[in-house]
């Protein structure tokens, strides 16, 4: 963005293009302030303007609830010199009735041409403050909706730049995984092999051994009957070397069937290991792919 700058009007612009709004509200509280000084000034005028009217009224008042002076109680001379004085006082008071007239007249008149040209004054000076107050808020207002226009502009264009890096990030995501899912199924491809081999080989050493047993009985068996076929003479001591035959055959036939048993758990345990190892490689492709796998 632009660094901010001031305008001919005296505000300063944030982002190169509209004022700050606390220097708006202050120009206008400025309008307004000056707005309700000239409404002040004209209140003041029209106060005086009702003093003046008041004024004059009161000296119409005056005039009016003069009381007359009578003097005939007193003797001629008196009474000329009253008939003189109220002439005189009647002459007095019309003039002065004339020039309270006049004075209130002015007065009315000064009044009202205070008061219109107060008026006047007091209206052309709120049409300039509302003028330039609606110009400055029209100014304020463009200068607003520039602003957010170019702001929704910006929030637009980055809100593709984020929905194209997601999709980006997807694809690259969903690449990975499958990449993930290949590896894991060769390696799942591997284990198994291996361990059908592994049982394989265990099958074979165990029928091996099965076979070496029952070669041993066999061989037992015949040396037995051999035994018994011999002459009568030599019954006792075939005897004795048939029941160490015999002996030496089970004794044979119990360490074939104790390493039978041997094989048997080892190949067991093998196949435990195997299948822990089935298992922990499945637990590890779930937690690397999120999915659970078969």
């Amino acid at each position: 963005m632009g660094s901010a700058s001031v305008s001919p009007y005296g505000f300063g612009t944030v982002r190169g293009r509209g004022y700050r709004p606390s220097q708006v509200e202050a120009y206008i509280a400025a309008l307004c302030a000056d707005r309700d000084a000239a409404w002040d000034r004209a209140a003041r005028l029209t106060v005086q303007a009702k003093k003046a009217e008041s004024q004059a009224t009161h000296l119409r008042e005056t005039v009016t609830h003069l009381t007359p002076q009578s003097y005939e109680t007193l003797g001629e001379t008196a009474h000329h010199l009253f008939r003189l004085a109220q002439h005189e006082a009647d002459s007095l008071r019309e003039r002065a009735r004339h020039e309270a007239r006049e004075q209130s007249a002015q007065a009315d008149e000064q009044a009202a041409a205070i008061r219109e040209k107060a008026e006047s004054e007091a209206r052309l000076i709120l049409a300039e403050a509302e003028e330039r107050g609606r110009d400055r808020v029209a100014r304020a207002r463009a200068e607003a909706d520039e602003i957010r226009v170019t702001a929704r502009r910006e929030v637009k264009e980055g809100r593709a730049k984020a929905l194209e890096g997601l999709r980006e990030v997807r694809s690259r995501t969903e690449s990975l995984l499958t990449r993930q899912d290949q590896t894991r199924d060769h390696r799942m491809e591997a284990i198994e092999r291996e361990a059908l081999a592994r049982a394989r080989t265990l099958d074979t050493h165990y029928s091996h051994l099965i076979a070496r047993a029952e070669t041993a009985l066999a061989e037992a068996r015949n040396t037995y009957t051999e035994a018994e076929k011999s002459a009568t003479h030599l019954h006792t001591r075939a005897r004795d070397h048939a029941d160490a035959l015999l002996t030496k055959a089970h004794h044979q036939s119990d360490h074939i069937a104790r390493e039978t048993e041997r094989v048997l758990r080892e190949h067991g345990e093998r196949w435990d290991d195997v299948r822990a190892h089935m298992d922990y490689v499945r637990t590890s492709l779930s937690a690397l792919t999120g999915r659970a796998v078969e």
